[in-house]
């Protein structure tokens, strides 16, 4: 049964196996029958010129062994190359295996290890031809023309080597580039969805606590009139369906990972007054004193931040100090700065008990919201009451 597996896989990665290997199988079997073709060719040409050299035997020999080592290159490069050309100072036939690992070693290694190996190569042939002279040409002019072709193949080598380095590194760099982009946008995402998990703590929090008034009031005065009791009541059906709607629709914004998210408009400065106008009809006492100079002025960015400031100071009002009078202050101009100040008195002996329940963590979200922007929040208890002011820039 365990070996079962093991069996049916071995079909799948078999073939993968193979057909990697018959490329690189098939350059190594093309270039051995290249090598030799040169190989023959050499000694062809060495019995050519010099019929009664004698020693065709050593050439032959040597040629095959430099066809059947060139293989070893592959694994061994420096120690190949050095075989070959201890080869090629016997006989010319190790020539072109000798001078293929010299350019196989500069496009492998580093230019120190391919220059010794040229050097190398370089006294291998000088050797060679004082024993066995070529004719027709002198030995200082052999030593220079086989000085410049192997400086030839370290120079061609190493333009290899650095190409394939400068491949490399544009190829890693577009990779780490990629890598880079994708954390840029899953951060923007993340971003993206805490400012949306912000904005629905807010405005969540403000409905919230607007119900849980009207449905306060529907619980310790069932005495009303029944017309304030339908109307109680139509407001926290009317509030719970809106707050249900617009949960659905944040939850459904960070469940979707392309989506493109579009929060719609936005509060700003001028809707403070309809947020107080909720908080009136929720019961609520609340005082709103405007002494903002040419507030259309105002950055969009900063009046949205006033507003949730304070929609979280009425919220928290609602939940600590319900049915306790709060005093909503504005003042700034251009080029100063919004000062914002929220201040309710206190029940005797603290805060009450929250009507709604609360994570503690909405004075955080709003420092670091005001942060962002910013500006500076600080809240306090004094004197019998809670107080929060912000402060925003407000360029001229």
């Amino acid at each position: 049964m365990n070996d079962q597996p093991k069996w049916d896989a071995e079909p799948d990665a078999e073939p993968d196996a193979e057909c990697r290997r018959i490329p690189r199988t098939a350059t190594l079997v093309g270039a051995v029958i290249g090598l030799g073709a040169l190989v023959a060719l050499t000694i062809w040409g060495r019995l050519t010129a010099h019929p009664a050299d004698g020693l065709l035997k050593l050439d032959i020999v040597v040629g095959i062994l430099g066809c059947a080592l060139s293989p070893v290159l592959l694994w061994r490069p420096v120690a190949g190359v050095l075989v070959l050309t201890a080869l090629a100072a016997l006989s010319p036939a190790a020539t072109p295996p000798a001078t293929l690992g010299t350019l196989y070693v500069a496009q492998r290694r580093r230019f120190p290890v391919a220059v010794a190996t040229a050097v190398a190569g370089v006294a291998a042939h000088a050797a060679q031809s004082l024993w066995r002279p070529n004719g027709g040409i002198s030995f200082g002019w052999w030593l220079v023309l086989i000085t410049l072709g192997y400086g030839a193949l370290i120079g061609w080598g190493a333009l290899v080597r650095a190409h394939r380095a400068l491949v490399g590194s544009l190829r890693e760099r577009a990779r780490r580039a990629e890598a880079e982009q994708s954390r840029r946008v899953a951060e923007a995402r993340m971003l993206e969805r805490t400012k949306i998990a912000r904005e629905m703590h807010d405005v969540l929090a403000h409905r919230l606590s607007l119900l849980a008034t009207y449905a306060g009031a529907l619980e310790y005065r069932p005495d009303s009139p029944p017309e304030q009791l339908s109307r109680a009541a139509g407001v926290v059906r009317a509030g719970v369906h809106q707050a249900l709607d617009e949960l659905r629709e944040v939850v459904s914004l960070l469940r979707d990972e392309d989506h493109d998210f579009d929060h719609g408009p936005q509060p700003v400065l001028a809707d403070l007054p309809r947020l107080v106008e909720e908080s009136h009809e929720a019961g609520a006492r609340v005082r709103l004193r405007d002494e903002v100079i040419d507030p259309s002025a105002l950055p969009a960015a900063a009046g949205r931040t006033a507003y949730r400031v304070v929609q979280e100071a009425l919220t928290n009002a609602r939940k600590h100090a319900a049915g306790r009078p709060v005093q909503v202050v504005l003042e700034g101009r251009p080029g100063t700065r919004l000062v914002i100040d929220v201040r309710n008195s206190l029940p005797e002996g603290g805060a009450a008990r929250p009507i709604t329940p609360g994570s503690g963590t909405g004075l955080i979200g709003l420092t670091e919201r005001v942060h962002l922007a910013g500006g500076r929040l600080d809240h306090e208890v004094t004197a019998g009451e809670f107080r929060l002011r912000a402060w925003l820039p407000w360029p001229a």
